[in-house]
């Protein structure tokens, strides 16, 4: 498991949980995993108290390596990578002994009801005074960028892990549209009305209709090593400046940031909500069909990012938990062994 963890990157959106199954059958501890998941959070009150069996020290001594392990918040590094470690056992042949490991992010939501036959089952919504009244302000030392007026220089100054706010016109695209727009590209039709992407900043994202007066609904990254593989194309043929996603980008996907002195940017995954707050203004410019996945213009106003990737291709999901791992060794931080 400690050495699982670490491959999954950024892409679970850490922090969060991992819930673990062992025993029955290979579909059985998969079963037992997710069911662990859906578990109350109580880590902290298992510290306090102490663990009281095999199981709990078990849960205690894999939270507390995980977290040395200095991956941390969006894997940027950090002392805290898992809230909470839930495991589930059921028996099985000592030949096989099958164990799954499922994370969830701590943006994971859930609700628990009963089907007992006797009817319809009513849930009646959480009152909204139970959240936390939350007001965000932008941190003095993030640097503010004009995304109407940036150039390939500015770029070039961003340093990885520097916070943004950024403000100004971006456009939005995901999986689907990009696919479209490198056939057409490669066709030699060049990109469809209204999409000019030359010193632009790209956002992967795929937002939610909005409701009311909203500009628009939920829009939070999508996982960005999917695009690698048109990141060499796109900033080669149409001038793109920037990327705005979630996680690490592949090597393939650095290689192509390095060659063409651009940038990936990272937006907080998980808060898909607080991100569209920063959007003033969004509209569909091309291939309306694909629905969430159209390209879209957006207009935002201090929207907060932090440099993933820069323009020399140092990558801050890299570098980060490194520089963490050995701050986390330098304290001598006691970890059980269960």
């Amino acid at each position: 498991m400690l050495a699982t963890v670490p491959g999954m990157g950024a892409g679970w959106c850490p922090p969060g949980m991992l819930g673990i199954g062992v025993g029955g059958t290979a579909d059985k501890a998969m079963v037992l995993a997710k069911e662990a998941l859906m578990e109350p959070i109580d880590m902290h009150e298992l510290l306090e108290r102490g663990p009281s069996n095999k199981l709990e020290e078990l849960r205690v001594a894999l939270y507390e390596k995980v977290n040395a392990l200095g991956i941390g918040a969006q894997g940027l590094g950090g002392l805290t990578t898992v809230l909470d470690v839930k495991i589930r056992t059921f028996p099985t042949h000592a030949g096989s002994l099958p164990v799954a490991m499922i994370p969830n992010c701590a943006a994971t939501r859930h609700a628990h009801f009963v089907l007992d036959g006797s009817g319809p089952v009513a849930l009646d919504p959480p009152s909204l005074d139970l959240w936390p009244d939350v007001h965000w302000k932008p941190s003095a030392n993030s640097h503010r960028v004009n995304l109407d007026a940036l150039t390939r220089e500015e770029v070039k100054s961003w340093k990885s892990g520097q916070t943004l706010l950024l403000s100004g016109r971006l456009l939005t695209g995901r999986d689907a549209a990009h696919k479209r727009l490198t056939e057409l590209l490669n066709s030699g039709r060049g990109l469809p009305p209204g999409v000019d992407l030359k010193d632009r900043v790209i956002y992967y994202v795929g937002p939610v209709e909005a409701v009311r007066d909203e500009a628009v609904g939920p829009a939070g990254p999508t996982t960005a090593t999917r695009l690698d593989k048109f990141t060499d194309l796109m900033l080669e043929k149409t001038g793109l400046l920037a990327m705005i996603g979630k996680a690490e980008r592949g090597r393939i996907g650095i290689d192509a940031i390095r060659k063409h002195e651009a940038a990936y940017l990272i937006a907080i995954g998980g808060a898909a909500y607080l991100v569209s707050k920063a959007i003033r203004k969004a509209r569909v410019i091309a291939f309306e069909d694909l629905g969430m996945e159209a390209i879209y213009e957006f207009e935002v106003k201090d929207m907060p990012v932090t440099v993933a990737v820069d323009a020399r291709g140092e990558s801050v999901h890299e570098s980060g938990p490194k520089i963490w791992a050995e701050r986390i060794s330098a304290l001598k931080i006691p970890v059980r062994v269960a």
